[in-house]
């Protein structure tokens, strides 16, 4: 039984990370695409390819997913029961949040669930560690879209400024080829963030079922790697227009200088929160903020801010809803299988 549900662990993880591909597919590539930098299959393409390769180049987010929850060995199925309850609250938040085109963070809608089953199933069975949370969390979920939003702003307006007396033809011209290695960069950047988590995760679950075999080993096995990097190369190729045509449009009508610019940061803030800090942030949230930035330089209304303040909504929202449904799940996944 044990067995079969750390099977069923595995798969729902591996679900988990498609539907984060096609949660955030467009996180990569809507600005390139509304600018026409790229046509949306070549552009889809780009980011699943990207997304693979990110998911290679790095292991210490996966590390901070997996200390957030402390499970005990002492009742393995149990424990278990935990994991799978917080990656099916994950996956209900992330296909909510993905019908109505509202892009949320799957990275906070995980983390979320993982606290929401944690503390559904109490102090004796698992450990939420808050001080983790606080730190490599909490901390940068409010930071990093400020920062994304001040370094596009900065950027465009040193574009606005060094290219004034340019061609405005040819400049967009150089900007829409540059997009290319923006989205490209962005894309890798999502890959080396989102599908750590769900290695993290797994690597959570081989912990508790064999402690003994992975509780002591340091890196992740390189099968959990493939795996994730799979599933969520597959997921974005799948798609996410939804989520594109608010990202990409309705915040805010963007051109290839603002679109190379806000995706430019948006990479530079992923790598050095992955690296530097290995704290699990939102793709979302930073590429977002970054369109905001880069758009408020063209007029401050220029940005439509009703939407965005329905996107920071959502933001403040998953984490406390995905993990309810996630303590629901717990309760749920309790009577039928404990």
């Amino acid at each position: 039984m044990t067995l079969a549900i750390l099977i069923t662990v595995i798969v729902i993880a591996l679900a988990f990370d498609y539907t984060n591909g096609f949660h955030d597919a467009a996180n990569a590539i809507a600005t390139a695409v509304s600018t026409r930098a790229l046509t949306p299959r070549i552009a889809l393409l780009m980011a699943a390819v990207m997304n693979f390769v990110g998911a290679l180049l790095g292991q210490a987010v996966a590390k901070t997913v997996q200390g957030i929850l402390g499970l005990t060995a002492n009742d393995v199925h149990h424990s278990l029961v935990i994991v799978l309850a917080a990656l099916i609250g994950a996956i209900v938040w992330n296909v909510i949040t993905w019908y109505f085109g509202l892009p949320s963070s799957s990275s906070h809608a995980l983390i979320g669930a993982l606290v929401g089953a944690g503390i559904a199933a109490g102090g004796s069975h698992a450990v939420v560690h808050w001080s983790k949370i606080t730190d490599k969390v909490l901390l940068p979920m409010v930071l990093s879209p400020v920062v994304g939003f001040l370094l596009a702003y900065a950027l465009m307006m040193a574009f606005l400024w060094i290219f004034r007396r340019s061609n405005p033809h040819k400049t967009f011209r150089g900007f829409r080829m540059g997009q290319s290695l923006s989205a490209a960069a962005l894309a890798l950047g999502h890959g080396l963030q989102d599908a750590q988590k769900t290695m993290g995760v797994i690597f959570l679950a081989l912990g508790v079922a064999y402690p003994l075999t992975y509780g002591k080993q340091h890196n992740l096995p390189l099968w959990v790697v493939l795996l994730a990097a799979s599933a969520i190369s597959l997921g974005t190729y799948s798609g996410g227009w939804r989520v594109m045509k608010t990202l990409g449009r309705k915040i805010i009508k963007v051109d290839p200088a603002r679109g190379f610019a806000a995706e430019s940061v948006g990479a530079t803030v992923l790598y050095a929160t992955a690296y530097i800090f290995q704290a699990p942030i939102s793709t979302t949230h930073v590429i977002t903020s970054a369109v905001m930035g880069a758009g408020a330089t063209q007029r401050f209304n220029s940005v439509r801010w009703n939407v965005a303040l329905n996107i920071v909504g959502g933001w403040i929202l998953t984490f406390p809803a995905a993990g309810l449904v996630a303590a629901g799940m717990y309760e749920l996944l309790k009577l039928v299988l404990l």
